[in-house]
């Protein structure tokens, strides 16, 4: 069950019932979208560390690897518990943005960060919440709390910056370009490939959810996929 667009009208039809509750396309595709976010932005962070001159952009690198290391322990506690398959790539957009921050430098590349960033957090924000406030599924409640507070802390930072073009960012962030589906999409891993896991810094602040924590929290059977 991979992907980040539903494959129904309806975004609310529930694919899996599980002890955690029902899982919707919606919250399937929420899993997914929080892992694709962190396997392009936790290595800008490491390479925001590497070329970021403006302060504000290296305080910004170490949020990013931070906040999404500990998102990313999370998604893939819960991705197998859910029956979710997590990609191991981000989708060919979120790959482009590495490639563009990758081929900056100096000033430039500290303007990219800023305002790509602060868009594409802005942009997924409405998301978070969206689906914080209709999940009837208690392991993608606690994955969106954990986001909500990651995605506002690195809008936060993005915007101490200094560098963001608010009325550019605005725009981008409600008029975003109509790609074809396959570019918005993380590829599906090939069978037998490895887990990516994005390793926490040594000095991590962010802890992932624990999953003991919550209602129906113990080991259970593969949840149960229901018919059509």
């Amino acid at each position: 069950m991979l992907g980040v667009s539903t494959v129904t009208t309806s975004p609310d039809r529930v694919i899996a019932n599980t002890q955690w509750g029902p899982l919707t396309e919606s919250d399937r595709d929420f899993v997914v979208k929080v892992r694709a976010a962190g396997l392009w932005e936790y290595p800008v962070g490491q390479i925001g560390l590497k070329k970021g001159t403006n302060k504000g952009v290296l305080i910004a690198s170490q949020h990013l690897i931070d906040g999404h290391s500990a998102l990313d322990t999370t998604c893939r506690k819960i991705a197998p518990m859910l029956g979710i398959t997590l990609p191991n790539l981000a989708s060919p957009q979120q790959q482009g943005f590495v490639n563009t921050l990758n081929s900056d430098s100096g000033a430039k590349f500290d303007n990219d960060f800023a305002n790509i960033l602060r868009v594409t957090h802005g942009s997924i924000f409405n998301t978070v919440a969206k689906i914080r406030s209709t999940t009837k599924n208690s392991l993608v409640r606690a994955l969106a709390d954990q986001a909500n507070n990651t995605v506002l802390d690195h809008i936060t930072v993005m915007e101490k910056t200094g560098l963001v073009n608010f009325d550019t960012a605005l725009f981008t962030q409600t008029t975003p370009p109509k790609l074809p589906k396959v570019d918005l999409t993380p590829p599906a891993p090939p069978a037998g490939q490895p887990e990516v896991v994005l390793t926490p810094p040594p000095n991590a602040t962010s802890t992932p959810v624990d999953i003991n924590g919550i209602s129906g929290g113990a080991a259970a059977p593969s949840p149960t996929p229901t018919v059509g």
